[in-house]
């Protein structure tokens, strides 16, 4: 079970950066509940083993091509926001170290695998995976689109993806590039 789960994690990574057009500096930020993923209730059955697999499997996609992740914690941290220090210049920087019950086991797998992992309040963040039901809306950037992937469950849990566009601003005239994002 737990290598399927770090091959749809990647599978959905893939499909959302190409879709989202991300690229190199970018951020994509993930919320993930390891208890929904092995089938119980939010919050109730944390599972490192579980949160490795999926953390393995996104960043197989991300590393190698310069696009950071951001790993939301739980509510008990407030949604805090775990991601590498680089991603994150000049960022105000809180003091925080996630664990399994306390921030959740996808973050903890992320401080624990990151070079230079930091804690950060909030972040505005080019595209999400939410899987399980997380709420990761709040790190997003305005104004986030669905996408639709080919998985809509990783492991049971259920999986949302967005990306993210500039406002439109000047009315009916206004013009969008996709391509100068």
């Amino acid at each position: 079970m737990l290598e399927s789960l770090r091959m749809q994690a990647a599978q959905a990574t893939a499909e959302l950066v190409e879709a989202a057009g991300l690229k190199q500096g970018q951020i994509l930020v993930v919320g993930c509940s390891s208890s929904e993923v092995a089938g119980h209730k939010i919050g109730s059955e944390s599972s490192p083993e579980v949160a490795a697999e999926i953390f393995a499997g996104i960043q197989s996609v991300l590393a190698p091509k310069g696009i950071f992740l951001a790993a939301q914690c739980c509510e008990h941290l407030n949604r805090a926001i775990i991601i590498e220090r680089a991603a994150v210049p000049g960022a105000e920087i809180v003091n925080v170290v996630p664990r399994p019950k306390a921030g959740g086991s996808f973050a903890t797998a992320a401080y624990e695998n990151f070079s230079d992992p930091v804690a950060l309040e909030e972040i505005k963040a080019d595209a999400g995976l939410d899987i399980g039901a997380t709420l990761i809306g709040m790190h997003l950037k305005r104004v986030a689109v669905p996408v639709r992937l080919s998985l809509k469950q990783i492991g049971e849990a259920t999986l949302t993806a967005a990306r993210t566009r500039p406002k439109f601003i000047g009315g009916a005239r206004a013009q969008y590039d996709e391509t100068k994002m």
